[in-house]
């Protein structure tokens, strides 16, 4: 499915993963009305947070282009995690501030595909256009500003 094209996907889905999802929920709802499962149990609580939450994680069945998970959003907090446990060891609030600005920026970097140790480069260089004009320089389009400029 990866080659498909997002309508292509939603419609994969709405055909292939749709029927497998609703035996599922009603196979959960049928193990409460059963009672096999408690509802306080993990296994429980497991089912009540995925029946609670379930148009939400079934968006992938109305939504082209929707991924089937959030890894990017859990790589992000994982940085950011990361940066916080690292920020205990600034000596000064200013320093802190920096690390902020350059976890920021690496991470933006990161998500528009380009090497941050690079952007950072061509900002120092170039750093009085970059002062007049900061939106074009931006991570994902900053390579277009070099190449005008030259």
């Amino acid at each position: 499915t990866k080659e498909m094209s997002d309508p292509d996907r939603l419609q994969y889905h709405k055909m292939h993963s749709k029927p497998i999802m609703d035996d599922l929920k009603q196979w959960m709802e049928k193990q409460f009305d059963e009672r096999k499962v408690e509802p306080n149990s993990s296994l429980g609580k497991a089912f009540n947070y995925m029946l609670r939450h379930w148009q939400p994680l079934t968006r992938f069945l109305e939504i082209p282009g929707c991924p089937l998970d959030n890894n990017i959003v859990e790589r992000c907090l994982k940085s950011a995690i990361m940066h916080r446990k690292n920020s205990l060891f600034y000596k000064t609030d200013l320093g802190a501030h920096v690390g902020d600005i350059f976890m920021s920026i690496i991470q933006t970097c990161r998500l528009a595909g380009i090497n941050a140790f690079d952007y950072l480069t061509e900002i120092l260089k170039n750093s009085r256009k970059v002062f007049k004009a900061p939106d074009l320089w931006m991570p994902w389009n900053y390579q277009n500003a070099m190449a005008e400029s030259r």
